[in-house]
């Protein structure tokens, strides 16, 4: 074959044995593919991590959204502000994440919903080299967007702030070195309206009563829708104790019985007689002056003489001096028994007795404006000898001067302008009916139906233990006069808590609103719609029940003077049970109840009370101080304005 031929023989062998080998194939493979493959692996790290970093993000938005809607911000600027604020509190914790604050945005809509924007740079290994459109080549950070919404409020919010404004919240005089608790609870109220009562009341309205109370709550020109009209006066047209002309005494004999001489006397049998004037002398004996202002009973001797009883006994004057003619007095014939005072008031409607107090005792009225008579003016009594048109009033007028005209005849009964009644040291004292209104007792007591079906008790406040002149305040969302009246409030008075718990729960309820003659009206029950909140503040112990509109015998330490206290036990028991009954009421119409006890000891009747009457453990607080006060009442205000995010 020669040279040539062999030689391109072992040519045709060397290329068929390289086209069959592949020892190096993965390697030209490896090397042409890895910068691919790791670019990929990083990148996909790059993904992976800003994934997680755009959760955070969310989570991070979404409680800065919530903080700015919470604010009272309105403006886009002041709600950027404030969201900024808060995520990059949020964001402090992550490494490798900048926040582009620039294009960070929180705007509120006319729905009230605040919408915010954010974007971070989250610090990348090779994924922009590779995934576009992140950047341009070699850009070395991946952004990472987020969005969210919070509906400033889902709901209508009404809220009743119950205020304790009672003495014992003045503890703090001019020049005191700290706020007064008053004052503490001034400014915590205050920051409470800021919170709740939102601007703009589209499309959810927020609106807040104030229920300021002490011995009760002041209605103001309301009292009357809710404790009904109180029984004015009669007009009075007479009022005398006598009849006939007063009889000089010419003689009284030493005997058992005494016997009277009065020349043409004109008694008969079982005449009432007023035997006064009546002197000493000067020998030894019984004295004269003993028979002295005092009413007896007479039977006719003859024409010029007659015996006397008194109170159904024979009259002594066995052992009396010898009688002188400077001894003598008068008898004058009474016109009642008692020889008291009759007033002549046509159709006076004062019942002859009552039961008011738990027992029957003598009907009571009120006297004033009598021209003459003038010193039964201005006081309580209680009556006797009734007729449609007549009364007396168990005092005698000898002294007193002729009745000449006018004067007003007042019921002393509970539902009256006046209220007359025997005091724990069984004294009749009269009081008038304040604007404020105490419990509703009968089988409403714990409900809330309609004042015009079931009146709400009257309050008579006597000068030691006032109605307090903070007037409630129903719904409204008018932040400037729910400020002015906090500023206004001032201490007085004992503790009926469960007064100002019952008229928070009415302020809020839809039962009460012709009560408020068409406005400030409350929303039906309805907690897809409507959020009905009552908050009830107190410095310490319930210690004013009423019997009739008057605090009772019963009533708690603290709670006045017993001169003041009717003599009956009060009529729906202890304040803290009544108050823990009205509790169940309101939570079982969904209405949530917060309550504060501020400076009340734990673990007494007190503290127990109230978390017993809170929605939960978590809505009552026991602040120590004022401090505290204002954290708890923000907390309040900020559960209440809870929001909840809606994208």
């Amino acid at each position: 074959m020669g040279v040539g031929s062999g030689f391109l023989k072992r040519v045709q062998v060397c290329i068929r044995n390289f086209t069959r080998s592949t020892r190096g194939n993965v390697a030209m493979i490896f090397a042409l593919t890895a910068p691919i493959l790791v670019m990929l692996t990083m990148g996909g790290v790059d993904i992976s991590r800003a994934a997680t970093v755009r959760v955070n993000l969310q989570d991070a938005l979404d409680a800065a959204t919530l903080a700015a809607a919470r604010s009272s911000a309105t403006t886009d600027k002041e709600l950027t502000a404030i969201g900024l604020r808060a995520l990059r509190a949020n964001l402090a914790g992550y490494s490798g994440v900048t926040l582009r604050e620039d294009q960070a945005t929180f705007t509120l809509t006319n729905d009230q919903v605040v919408v915010a924007n954010a974007k971070v740079d989250v610090k990348a290994m090779v994924a922009n080299i590779v995934l576009p459109p992140y950047g341009q080549l070699l850009d070395d950070t991946l952004p990472v967007g987020a969005h969210s919404e919070v509906n400033r409020s889902s709901k209508d919010i009404e809220v009743a702030l119950v205020l304790d404004i009672t003495g014992s919240m003045d503890n703090c005089t001019r020049n005191c070195p700290a706020k007064s608790k008053l004052q503490n609870l001034q400014d915590a109220a205050k920051q409470l309206v800021n919170i709740v009562v939102q601007p703009t009341q589209t499309p959810f309205y927020t609106r807040m009563a104030i229920v300021p109370y002490s011995i009760g709550v002041n209605m103001g020109t309301y009292a009357t829708g809710a404790r009904g009209p109180l029984t004015q006066y009669v007009n009075i047209t007479g009022a005398s104790w006598s009849t006939g002309t007063s009889k000089v005494i010419t003689g009284v004999s030493k005997a058992n019985p005494a016997v009277i001489s009065a020349t043409a006397h004109g008694f008969v049998d079982n005449d009432t007689v007023w035997i006064t004037g009546m002197a000493d002398g000067s020998s030894t004996g019984t004295r004269y002056s003993t028979l002295n202002d005092a009413a007896y009973t007479v039977t006719r001797v003859n024409a010029n003489s007659f015996s006397i009883k008194k109170n159904g006994a024979t009259v002594n004057t066995t052992g009396f001096r010898t009688f002188a003619s400077a001894s003598a007095g008068t008898a004058t014939k009474c016109l009642v028994t008692d020889c008291s005072i009759v007033i002549t008031a046509p159709g006076h409607n004062i019942p002859a007795t009552t039961n008011d107090q738990g027992s029957s005792k003598p009907g009571t009225v009120y006297i004033s404006n009598v021209a003459g008579m003038t010193q039964i003016n201005s006081q309580g009594y209680e009556v006797g000898n009734v007729t449609n048109n007549s009364f007396s009033i168990g005092v005698n007028g000898y002294n007193m001067g002729k009745y000449t005209s006018g004067g007003r005849s007042w019921c002393g009964q509970d539902t009256c302008q006046w209220r007359v009644f025997r005091n724990m040291s069984n004294v009749v004292t009269a009081v008038e009916a304040s604007t404020c209104v105490s419990e509703r007792t009968g089988s409403s007591r714990y409900s809330d139906v309609s004042p015009s079906s079931s009146r709400v008790g009257r309050n008579y406040a006597p000068t030691a233990n006032p109605c307090p002149s903070a007037v409630i305040q129903p719904l409204t969302a008018d932040k400037p006069t729910l400020t002015k009246l906090i500023n206004d409030l001032s201490a007085t008075g004992s503790t009926s808590g469960q007064i100002g718990l019952a008229w928070g729960w009415y302020t809020v309820s839809p039962n009460f609103n012709t009560l408020w003659n068409g406005a400030a009206t409350a929303a039906t029950y309805n907690t897809r719609s409507t959020l009905k909140a009552v908050i009830l503040m107190t410095d310490g112990e319930f210690n004013g029940p009423y019997c009739t509109g008057v605090i009772a015998r019963d009533a708690g330490t603290g709670s006045g003077s017993d001169a003041n206290k009717i003599n009956c036990n009060a009529t729906n028991g202890d304040p803290f049970a009544q108050s823990a009954a009205l509790c169940t009421a309101m939570k079982a119409q969904n209405i949530v109840i917060y309550t504060v006890g501020f400076q009340i000891a734990a673990g007494g009747d007190a503290a127990r009370m109230l978390a017993n009457c809170a929605t939960s453990p978590d809505y009552a607080f026991l602040p120590n101080s004022g401090d505290d006060l204002s954290d708890d009442f923000e907390a309040i205000g900020r559960d209440i304005t809870r929001l909840r995010i809606s994208k």
